[in-house]
């Protein structure tokens, strides 16, 4: 803020809710400033503060007793201590780890912090210094998954990969009692009862066990129920119940003695549930989801209290309730931590918002009208091309994340790939499973595609081979097709139905006589890293390559020969490629967030790169005319021009599709200059002048034809004395 402060309040007022005070009071006088035309919400959301500026994924958070601090821990194997009110590190980063801090916690009286690792091991810290008070402690073989504190801090319990749990002295770091075994599988989650006599976990062989802290001895259990494994269990602050959650998507509520189940699983989450907490006075739970959402729960009945919270653009591996139950804080794999107000949790729906995790997959219909997805939230969703808005309600049955989807050729079918290993053929309308499930393959199902003729289906396998499918009756009419070596991660169909090309991550191409499942031609080499998608031009005769190397290569169909490439620009992995209709452009997107138009002869750069998905670009696509290109990511979807860039409107402020929003929310012109600020809620889906549309949670589209800025600012308002606020005011 201290950079430019005069232009953060006037870029936050546009944004301010409609039906706040300070929106009421100082929009009229500052006719000169940015309107929002999309995207505004009515009331202050739930999310009290960001903290951005965390190196890695965060994968466990921990409030200090007296709530005035926020311990974190990340994948890069560090350990960091923030102001819960500002969000200022007060101390690190902790170093010593040699692998990801998997979970960290306070001691009761707020000195210390305990952390485990995937290194093995467990220290043990001064919470203001950063130095190692003891430790590391060794006994665990394997990576430590969960840390907690006894209830008077003399010891520390841990959970581990190696199945087992160990109870240690927290000065010595000796251990108390031998490790206690039981669980079949990993234990991902540990926790003290209230009184410390108890010990309760949570483990991949989808149970849960109490234990005596002291005996190592199992007291009730295990606690069977949850259909997948239990990422998370605590105890309730009189300790009569325990709290899971589950890769099952649900929250249970057991009692602690018997194991009995206190109240029917909570329901509500697209994907797994990380992370739950009693609030202290143990009236509400409070979960977070690999949907990237969390929720409050009504401990007794299961009903919602607040909730859905939307922000964090990746999963939420971690909350927890502050000392007074009035906020929560998470932590997430998008490299943030958040602080909300645990009560009001107000949420806007926008219109173009539908899949609550990453869109994997995106298409056109033949004829342009309509754009199908399909989202790791395991359903499908069928767009208006022009709008934005939904056609049909989400077509569901898959169990797990859609991960690739096709119109057929006459557009009444959609064809669906999931990691639940299976196919699915759905009416386009009406999202009806008209066949299916095919089942065959032995692991996810990454790549789908039509014949021409709409009478076979080709798919691609994580496990290895390629199958051809009748479209109606789901029989196996060739396959499977062995060759690769890893995973084949794309699939397509030649313009004459007659062969197959496949992409693969073990780097190379082939082609397939899509009848007897023969190799015509290949393997194609050239790149370095996995194939993650191929696509023919429309006259068959080359074939476009993406690659996790960064490059895009064009080749010769039937030689196998290079004809164009490697294409480079892209920083990160390329996940998807498509030619134009006319064969005369590739569009690409990438992990580097971007897309990019090149020439499909020269490999020059035509168009890019376009910035405006938060996270990877996991699938591109032209629109049968190729005026448009639809791009999917985490969460959203973005509708493109393929031909413009600036608007009319645009030009004078230097606001591209190029326009680069930097760390601190930023939006900077060609030169690095600070042209307006865009709150963190409204970031991740962001028109840029060449947008269509964009799906997902707060689509925004801004108006900046009468924003002034750099030395203009100052004409922004209508009068130089405008009264403030009374500070009584609270603002609403």
């Amino acid at each position: 803020m201290a950079k430019s402060a005069p232009h953060v309040y006037l870029s936050a007022l546009p944004f301010a809710p409609t039906r706040s005070l300070v929106s009421a009071h100082y929009s009229g006088a500052f006719p000169r400033i940015l309107r929002v035309e999309r995207g505004r919400l009515s009331h202050w959301p739930a999310s009290e503060m960001v903290i951005s500026n965390v190196e890695g994924e965060v994968h466990s958070i921990a409030l200090s007793p007296d709530g005035q601090r926020i311990v974190s821990s990340s994948d890069d194997g560090t350990i960091r201590v923030w102001n819960a009110t500002t969000g200022e590190t007060e101390a690190g980063p902790f170093t010593g780890h040699a692998g990801s801090v998997r979970s960290v916690a306070f001691s009761p009286d707020g000195q210390r912090v305990v952390s485990g690792s995937a290194d093995g091991t467990i220290r043990m810290w001064n919470a203001t210094t950063g130095e190692t008070e003891a430790g590391p402690f060794t006994g665990h073989t394997d990576s430590v998954t969960s840390v907690a504190f006894s209830p008077g801090g003399q010891s520390i319990v841990s959970g581990s990969y190696d199945r087992t749990i160990r109870v240690w002295n927290a000065a010595t770091g000796e251990t108390e009692a031998d490790p206690f075994t039981g669980h079949t599988s990993s234990v991902w989650s540990v926790a003290f009862s209230p009184d410390g006599q108890r010990i309760v976990s949570g483990s991949y062989d989808r149970t849960i066990r109490v234990w005596n802290a002291t005996t190592g001895e199992t007291e009730a259990g295990p606690f069977p129920g949850h259909t997948g494994l239990v990422w998370s269990v605590a105890f309730s602050p009189d300790g009569q119940r325990i709290v899971s959650g589950s890769y099952d998507r649900t929250i249970r509520v057991w009692n602690a003695t018997t194991g009995e189940i206190d109240a029917d699983p909570f329901t509500g989450h697209t994907s797994s549930v990380w992370s739950v907490a009693f609030s202290p006075d143990g009236q509400r739970i409070i979960s977070s989801s690999d949907d990237g959402t969390i929720r409050v729960w009504n401990t007794t009945t299961g009903e919602t209290d607040a909730g859905p919270f939307p922000g964090h653009t990746d999963l939420v591996w971690s909350v927890a309730f502050s000392p007074d139950g009035q906020r929560v804080v998470s932590g997430s794999s998008d490299g943030t931590i958040r602080v909300w107000n645990a009560t009001t949790g107000e949420t806007e729906a926008d219109p173009f918002t539908g899949h609550t995790s990453s869109v994997w997959s995106v298409a056109f219909s033949p004829d342009g009208q309509r754009i199908i997805s399909g989202s790791y939230d395991g359903t499908i969703r069928v767009w208006n091309a022009t709008t934005g808005e939904t056609e049909a309600a989400p077509f569901t049955g898959h169990t797990d994340s859609v991960l690739s989807v096709a119109f057929s050729p006459d557009g009444q079918r959609i064809v669906s790939g999931s990691s639940d290993g299976t196919i699915r053929v759905w009416n386009a309308t009406t999202g009806e499973t008209e066949a299916g499930p095919f089942t065959g393959h032995t692991d996810w199902v990454f790549s789908v595609a039509f014949s021409p003729d709409d009478q076979r289906i080709v798919s691609g396998s994580y496990d290895g081979t390629i199958r051809v499918w009748n479209a109606t009756t789901g029989e196996t009419e060739a396959g499977p097709f062995t060759g690769h070596t890893s995973s084949v991660g794309s699939v397509v169909f030649s313009p004459d139905g007659q062969r197959i090309i496949s992409g693969s991550y073990d780097g190379t191409i082939r082609v397939w006589n899509a009848t007897t499942g023969e190799t015509e031609a290949g393997p194609f080499n050239g790149h370095t890293a996995p194939v993650t998608s191929v696509a023919l031009s429309p006259n068959g005769q080359r074939i476009v390559s993406g690659s996790g190397d960064g490059t895009i290569r064009v080749w010769n169909a039937t030689t196998g020969e290079t004809e164009a490439g490697p294409f480079t620009g892209h920083t990160d992995w390329v996940r998807s490629v498509a030619f134009s209709p006319d064969g005369q452009r590739v569009i690409s997107g990438s992990s580097d967030r971007t897309i990019r138009a090149w020439n499909a002869t020269m490999g020059e750069t035509e168009a890019g790169p376009r910035i405006g998905h938060m996270d990877s670009v996991l699938s591109v696509a032209f629109s049968p005319d190729g005026q448009y290109i639809v791009s999917s990511g985490c969460g959203s979807i973005h509708m493109l021009n393929a031909t413009t860039g600036n608007t009319e409107t645009t030009r004078h402020v230097d606001f591209t599709n190029h326009s680069v929003i930097n760390d601190e929310g930023w939006i900077c012109g060609s030169k690095g200059e600070l042209l307006m600020w865009i709150p963190p809620i409204h970031r991740a889906n962001l028109h840029r002048p060449s947008n269509i549309w964009v799906a997902g949670e707060y689509e925004t589209r801004i108006d900046i034809s009468t924003f002034v800025h750099g030395r203009r600012w100052t004409t922004c308002s209508i009068s130089t004395s405008i009264e403030p606020l009374q500070q009584s005011v609270v603002l609403v």
